[in-house]
């Protein structure tokens, strides 16, 4: 009973760690310039257009999908370590971590997919 409340205990200050350390740069604003007071230097992305809004949105989308993605690899490894010789947990874990690696999968292709749906719909425009 207690390895089952430490595992929780543990899934729970990784995902709050991981949450952290995902929101610090964005808290900051670390991920571009900001604009100078006079406001004459930015690069802050400027969509002109729906389809580039949506394109940005789609990506955003996809990588925080694979960032879950590869939480779950993480979980179900660390979950495959500490089974102990349980079979149950040893095969739940084999699980979590197949279906962690197929949700990688489907994201990679999904990126491909919309990057080349984005540039045929840049090109033609």
């Amino acid at each position: 009973m207690k390895n089952v409340n430490l595992v929780k205990i543990v899934n729970i200050v990784t995902l709050v760690a991981l949450l952290v350390l995902v929101a610090a740069p964005l808290a900051t604003s670390a991920q571009f310039d900001l604009p100078d007071p006079q406001g004459s230097k930015t690069n802050l992305p400027s969509d002109t257009n729906v389809s580039g809004l949506l394109f940005r949105v789609i990506q955003i989308m996809l990588a925080i999908a694979g960032l879950v993605a590869v939480i779950f690899l993480i979980i179900g490894g660390f979950r495959y370590i500490t089974a102990g010789g349980n079979e149950e947990a040893s095969e739940a874990a084999k699980k979590t971590i197949t279906n962690a690696i197929i949700g990688v999968v489907i994201i990679i292709l999904s990126f491909v997919i919309v990057r080349v749906v984005a540039n045929a719909v840049k090109g033609t425009v």
